[in-house]
């Protein structure tokens, strides 16, 4: 076995997109950063592909127009399956941009290596030690072990986050009680399904550029011990099971099982070391917020920790990002929460969808839900203020 050392300010654990995000900040601030990632090579799969009103200024702000403008959009949204058209709102961005996941991490990818990162693949942390003055990291890579001494580690590694588990970060979380499926098929000719709740469950299925991305639930379906991704075959008999459509002789390009698990690190900061994405909120990809919010959190924490190591921070401006984004994480589960009944719930849910559904003929009402799902209606975030502030001051003194 091989070691070798290295030494940056600034070690993230994790290359998805949350991580690769917060990497290009730290460069733009010129903050030395090492990216560690267990994958070979980048995902190839679209996964979450749903980019908000909030998500698509911060990227463009960032020079990543052309990402952007490639991107479908979606003036509709749902809240717990029931659909609604999205609300005006003041921004050159209103409504939501589908972007496929695979496509946004090779562009953050590309942008993080051009500023001058360094981003390690095939390397797994294995362990960390916590020193009053640095963090020790052991990855474990092709070529061996290495180590590596860092003045902070931030894990972006996911919702079974390595970081959270080796720093013992306490959680409040909320075990599983449900699974579902989803799969991204060529080959098909089904009709699609905007949230549908049939007799025996809940399905969905749209078609882009020939891929069909179908998600099933049969109500009373338990979660399963094992993880990683499903059978098609089982996909397909559950999808039949359901809508009575069969889908086997469709060719799957990506396959996902999916719980109902849901929880939050009680702290994003503990010394050292800090979390941010999945690693600090979990749930399932339910309105997609999950990549929005992990976006959102390495914004706020790229322009603090920056601030840190250059040692131009106020007292407790790094604390600051637990405080401002654990709120804003603590109300997006609260809200998956809500439209999981909605959705997922068997004929018990039929009364309380019937009152969402009066709810949502409301104007008032689509206004608010529109800012919700656009991520423009917290007041714990200062992202968007701390930018409105500064665009004023510009105009100002022009």
């Amino acid at each position: 076995m091989t070691s070798s050392r290295a030494t940056a300010p600034v070690v993230i654990v994790g290359a998805g997109p949350v991580g690769l995000l917060l990497a290009c900040e730290l460069r733009r601030a010129h903050v030395p950063v090492t990216v560690v990632e267990r994958l070979a090579r980048p995902m190839t799969e679209s996964r979450a592909s749903q980019l908000t009103t909030l998500s698509a200024e911060l990227l463009h702000e960032r020079g990543f127009s052309a990402l952007l403008a490639g991107a479908a959009h979606e003036p509709r949204t749902h809240f717990g399956g029931l659909g609604f058209a999205l609300s005006p709102v003041d921004s050159p961005y209103a409504g939501h941009w589908k972007v496929p996941q695979y496509r946004t991490e090779a562009a953050l990818g590309e942008r993080a290596l051009a500023l001058g990162a360094s981003v390690l693949r095939a390397h797994e942390l294995t362990a960390l030690t916590d020193r009053p003055d640095h963090i020790r990291c052991t990855v474990r890579g092709p070529a061996g072990r290495r180590l590596l001494r860092a003045a902070y580690l931030v894990g972006c590694d996911g919702a079974h986050s390595t970081v959270r588990r080796l720093a013992r970060f306490p959680v409040t979380a909320t075990p599983a009680t449900r699974r579902l499926l989803r799969a991204d098929v060529t080959g098909l000719r089904i009709r699609d399904r905007r949230f549908e709740r049939l007799g025996t469950g809940f399905a969905v299925a749209a078609t882009r550029d020939g891929v069909t991305r179908v998600m099933v639930h049969a109500f009373g379906d338990a979660p399963d011990e094992q993880h990683g991704p499903p059978a098609f075959a089982e996909v397909a008999a559950t999808w039949k099971r359901v809508t009575g459509e069969d889908i086997h002789e469709g060719t799957p390009v990506w396959l996902d099982a999916f719980d109902d698990a849901k929880g939050q690190a009680d702290s994003y900061r503990r010394g050292r070391i800090l979390l941010a994405g999945d690693a600090a909120h979990w749930h399932p990809p339910v309105g997609g917020q999950a990549l929005n919010t992990g976006l959102q959190d390495a914004v706020d924490l790229g322009r603090k920790l920056a601030e840190t190591v250059h040692g131009r921070a106020a007292p407790g401006l790094l604390d600051s990002y637990h405080d401002q984004r654990h709120p804003v994480a603590a109300r997006v589960l609260d809200h998956v929460a809500a439209q999981e009944q909605l959705m997922f719930a068997g004929p018990e849910a039929g009364p309380l969808r019937t009152l969402w559904s009066e709810l949502i003929a409301l104007e008032e009402v689509r206004a608010h839900l529109t800012a919700v799902a656009s991520n423009l209606d917290h007041p714990f975030s200062q992202v968007r203020k701390g930018r409105q502030e500064r665009q004023c001051r510009t105009s100002t003194q022009t």
